[in-house]
């Protein structure tokens, strides 16, 4: 068998020092006066010794008892080995306190047993409510049943190589922030919004670990908070109309860069289908209400160049169209100024602000469509003209022929006879 190569065996020795390391302070870190850790599943030796550093006088196996509280009995199918208690495949139910006492009834040892289950691999998913700073949440893949902590680092991808993750300069590693306030969460600040990142969440339990390693793209996980303060008013006059106005989530800082697009939805609230209108302003106008309904409303919002995903919908605000003015059958008979006044008209009233559902992108794009065809045709106009000017000013071969036949006669018509024959 061949030996290492010494780049390999330095890594392989880095390795096994930081699991034996990281095993050490497991184990330490989870160490409780009186508390024993064991597996579901596995034997389970229950020692009556006392733990090191304590003296306790030496008693004889054959005198050693073992006690649970508030059971009648041991676990079933224990066995007292030279004094210990040895638990074969213990179940969950065997976990709770135990004492060790020699023949006098004394207690020599008391110890409480917790039971679990090693650490599943976590299930993460990660989320940017703007471009500087984005947060990942977790939940357990197994239920341990043992106190449990966790573990969360991040690494930033070098722009160079798309495998290459960066390892020494230490801005490039950091902790993905924990909050107390929000368990299973933690957070990555600073961020940049075009690089990409690699989380590790470890699970921790007094059994041992596991860990999940996530590759994380601002990009992709960018994701808005809801569009804050919706409000749905009438439309004095316009039985059909609602307007909507609203604000950017507190959240997303208001810079010119990085803007956001919105996403309207409405119906009325006895109907069961939802319209749906998108827009880059911060307001708008519902032409296509139900006159005397109640109609509810809502707003998403969703990065301006389409990176991400749309944020949740926002709270429901609701209005109704106001009924317009209508004019009885024996009231035609109206006076010049009634007749002259739109507000008595309703259904042909006209909006008291201009309706601008365009987008001032769309408009710049049909202005320098407009532009090019516009360049396109008077281009080809020209270069037809030109070919025809071309061929009206070059004769033709057969009249050139023509010509110099007629110069020829004339020529020779002029000449003597004698100089002819």
């Amino acid at each position: 068998m061949c030996a290492p190569t010494p780049g390999l065996r330095r890594v392989m020795v880095l390795l096994a020092a930081a699991l034996v390391s990281a095993s050490v302070a497991v184990g330490e870190d989870w160490r409780e006066e009186g508390v024993q850790y064991g597996q579901v599943g596995a034997d389970v030796i229950l020692s009556c010794a006392s733990p090191p550093g304590r003296a306790q006088p030496l008693v004889p196996s054959l005198e050693v008892e073992w006690r649970r509280d508030r059971a009648a009995a041991l676990p079933e199918g224990c066995i007292l080995r030279d004094g210990d208690l040895l638990l074969p495949q213990a179940k969950l139910a065997a976990g709770g306190a135990y004492s060790c006492h020699d023949g006098t009834g004394q207690i020599l040892r008391s110890i409480f047993l917790r039971l679990g289950y090693l650490p599943g691999i976590p299930s993460v998913t990660c989320r940017a409510s703007d471009y500087e700073n984005f947060s990942c949440s977790w939940t357990p893949s197994v239920e341990t049943f043992l106190p449990t902590r966790y573990i969360t680092t991040y690494r930033k991808k070098l722009l160079m190589g798309d495998e290459k993750w960066s390892r020494t300069p230490s801005s490039q590693v950091g902790p993905c922030v924990q909050d107390p306030g929000r368990p299973r969460t933690c957070t990555v600040p600073k961020c940049e919004f075009w690089s990409s990142y690699r989380l590790n969440i470890t699970e921790v339990n007094p059994l041992g670990s596991s860990f999940r390693l996530l590759d994380v793209t601002m990009q992709a996980i960018i994701k808005p908070d809801p569009p804050e303060g919706l409000v749905v008013e009438p439309v004095p006059s316009a039985p059909r109309r609602l307007r909507v106005r609203w604000q950017y989530p507190a959240s997303w800082p208001k810079e010119p860069h990085f803007q956001l697009k919105f996403r309207l939805q409405y119906r009325p609230v006895a109907h069961g289908s939802w319209s749906t209108v998108e827009t880059v302003n911060l307001s708008e106008v519902i032409t296509d209400a139900f006159s005397g309904l109640e109609h509810v409303v809502q707003v998403g919002a969703k990065d301006f160049l389409d990176a991400g995903n749309w944020s949740e919908w926002s709270a429901e605000a609701r209005a109704t169209p106001g009924p317009g003015l209508t004019v009885a059958p024996g009231d035609e008979a109206t006076t010049d100024a009634g007749l002259e006044s739109p507000a008595e008209e309703p259904s042909l009233a006209p909006n008291p602000e201009p309706i601008d559902r365009s987008d001032p992108m769309e408009k710049v794009a049909i202005l320098i469509s407009l532009g090019i065809f516009a360049f396109f045709i008077l281009a080809v106009v020209l270069g037809i003209a030109s070919i025809v000017w071309l061929r009206l000013r070059k004769p033709s071969k057969d009249e050139t022929k023509k010509h110099d036949f007629l110069a020829a006669a004339v020529r020779m018509r002029a000449l003597p006879k004698a100089q002819i024959l």
